[in-house]
């Protein structure tokens, strides 16, 4: 939810005070889609290993339920890799919507005649590109 982060940009007519501006973009969708899907197969996983561990028996004899496992641990791989790609992609909108460029294109005191802005530092996102490989 970028629009909800603020930051000030210097106000070079009246330099008393910054003026605020906000982000643009919603990438959160995919982030909480990646999230919850996170906890359902954890919640899943660890109800598997209690059947595993505890009820051996009446996993062995019965012979749906080995399919049934089955078909869900298909179902929760392929919506994993479905949720690894929203989050991919929604990773790589924020990173275009915080770019340091695309920032100060942004702010209208940067576009004056005579105005030189620079960016400074490039923010690090290695975590962030890490989150998505997992």
């Amino acid at each position: 939810r970028l629009y909800q982060i603020p930051f000030g940009m210097p106000n070079c007519e009246d330099e008393s005070e910054a003026r605020t501006l906000y982000l643009v973009g919603d990438f959160s969708a995919p982030a909480e889609f990646f999230v919850t899907l996170g906890v359902f197969c954890f919640l899943y996983s660890m109800a598997a290993l209690v059947l595993y561990l505890r009820f051996h028996s009446l996993y062995t004899e019965n012979t749906k339920l080995p399919f049934a496992d089955f078909c869900v641990t298909v179902c929760f791989a392929f919506f994993w890799l479905v949720a690894a790609a929203a989050w991919g992609k929604g990773l790589s909108d924020v990173k275009a919507a915080t770019r340091p460029t695309t920032l100060i294109s942004a702010m209208a005191v940067c576009q004056d005649d005579g105005v030189v802005c620079s960016t400074g530092t490039t923010p690090a996102m290695g975590l962030a590109n890490i989150s998505v490989v997992r």
